[in-house]
């Protein structure tokens, strides 16, 4: 019957989430074998996944009889950070504070604990942020290179993605998505997904090979970073303005 509605009216579905509709989005997997609720990273939206005999009436009443869950999720969501002189943005895992003097140059320059930067205020916001992601395709091209180099493949090109369901990705063609916002963690968070990435150009898979490989060509310990970003990834994604 939800279904009929739905379609008749035109309308997506909506879940009321602490006195806010957020969106549903359903998702089809063949792989799933039950139901699965999600929130997105930002707060943005509610996503269900189902196998692909589930209904979307299934999955609507499975979302707003859980809407107590998602409240408690949408309550750790990082709030919005005004990108203005005095605020404070995560950069390798530690807080910068933004020290803003029209008088300066524009470009943003790093201190201790702190970005300085000059320039009209009304362009701040979007110059902090290519910045980030400017010190994001940096560093990452470094790290591609240095697991590339461990993995004995050739050096593969690198995009940056804002994507919200995953930190990175490697297509079968070797072109590795790393997301950018990974900048913000610390450096062995962000170094842990690109090995990630790296080591699918030879398992392409999450076999135990996989992951003993990963454990190779990695310095660090994986299963510490991967608590670190289950913990702390939503703090990633606070949105800038």
């Amino acid at each position: 019957m939800i279904d009929w509605l739905l379609k008749r009216e035109n309308t997506d579905p909506t879940v009321d989430v602490a006195g806010r509709l957020l969106p549903l989005v359903i998702r089809r997997n063949a792989q799933a074998r039950r139901m699965t609720m999600r929130l997105a990273p930002d707060g943005s939206e509610v996503r269900v996944t189902l196998p692909t005999w589930g209904r979307s009436a299934e999955a609507l009443d499975f979302a707003r009889s859980r809407a107590g869950w998602l409240a408690g999720q949408l309550a750790a969501v990082p709030e919005a950070v005004e990108l203005g002189h005095g605020a404070a943005i995560p950069y390798l895992g530690q807080p910068h504070v933004i020290r803003h003097d029209p008088a300066q140059p524009r470009k943003v320059a790093l201190g201790e604990g702190e970005l300085i930067v000059g320039g009209p205020a009304a362009s701040l916001p979007s110059r902090l942020k290519r910045w980030l992601a400017g010190e994001a395709r940096r560093l990452m091209t470094d790290d591609l290179s240095y697991y590339c180099l461990r993995a004995g493949q050739p050096q593969q090109s690198l995009m940056l993605t804002n994507a919200k369901r995953r930190w990175g990705s490697c297509a079968r063609d070797g072109t590795i998505r790393i997301n950018w916002r990974l900048v913000m963690a610390p450096s062995y968070v962000r170094r842990s997904v690109v090995a990630h990435e790296v080591a699918h150009l030879v398992h392409f898979d999450h076999s135990p090979a996989f992951h003993a490989y990963l454990d190779e060509i990695f310095e660090g310990e994986i299963r510490m970073a991967n608590r670190w970003l289950k913990r702390e990834g939503k703090s990633l994604y606070l949105p800038m303005s």
